[in-house]
């Protein structure tokens, strides 16, 4: 399994999904213990990072998992740019496309709650240049080329991505299923039992 997520942020998940999954959980592009090139960024870049992290692994494919806003849209960007990787999608608490602007700066001022702590702080230009791709990114008219079974997880709760953007999604992915919850964006860390079920239910469905 393939998180796309910082890796700093997982850790609650990790030892849950490693006694049944090998777990391959990383910082992308801009965070954690990751080059933090102050360039622009953009999520098809990054999804091309997991890609050749992924072969650099000897990983052909796996079940990807991207959670909350900008990991769930590089999960996205891998499984349209390359498919051949991706086994399973999961996507937690995401969209296929951006939020109103505000939600970014929400969003921003949300990252430096404790949980999110790191012992590699990110540098504020590279939070910039994270937030530009995630706010730029766009796939909407794209889902209907995902073709591999998805699960899709969203707190009917979230005002950082409406839930009505996870029911766009489950709408154009042709082999996804949607599960909500009654919870806000962050409902993965806050209900970390019922949110790893889900996923393994999921992943044993489809085996």
């Amino acid at each position: 399994m393939v998180f796309t997520i910082s890796a700093g942020k997982m850790v609650k998940w990790i030892p849950r999904l490693s006694e049944s999954y090998k777990v391959l959980a990383f910082d992308n592009r801009g965070a954690g213990r990751s080059d933090k090139p102050d360039i622009p960024y953009s999520i098809e870049v990054m999804a091309d990072d997991t890609a050749k992290l992924m072969e650099a692994c000897g990983i052909k494919q796996a079940n990807v998992l991207g959670i909350i806003s900008m990991g769930g849209r590089i999960a996205l960007a891998l499984a349209l740019q390359h498919p051949g990787t991706v086994k399973r999608l999961i996507l937690a608490s995401t969209g296929c496309r951006a939020v109103k602007t505000g939600r970014f700066k929400f969003l921003n001022a949300l990252s430096r709650l404790p949980v999110f702590k790191s012992k590699y702080p990110q540098p504020d230009f590279a939070k910039a240049r994270q937030l530009e791709a995630s706010r730029s990114y766009d796939r909407t008219g794209s889902l209907e080329k995902i073709e591999v079974p998805t699960l899709i997880l969203h707190g009917r709760k979230d005002k950082i991505a409406p839930y009505t953007i996870a029911e766009e999604m489950h709408a154009g992915i042709k082999v996804s299923k949607m599960v909500g919850f009654d919870d806000g964006h962050l409902f993965p860390i806050w209900k970390v039992k019922e949110f790893i079920s889900e996923v393994k239910k999921f992943l044993e469905e489809q085996q």
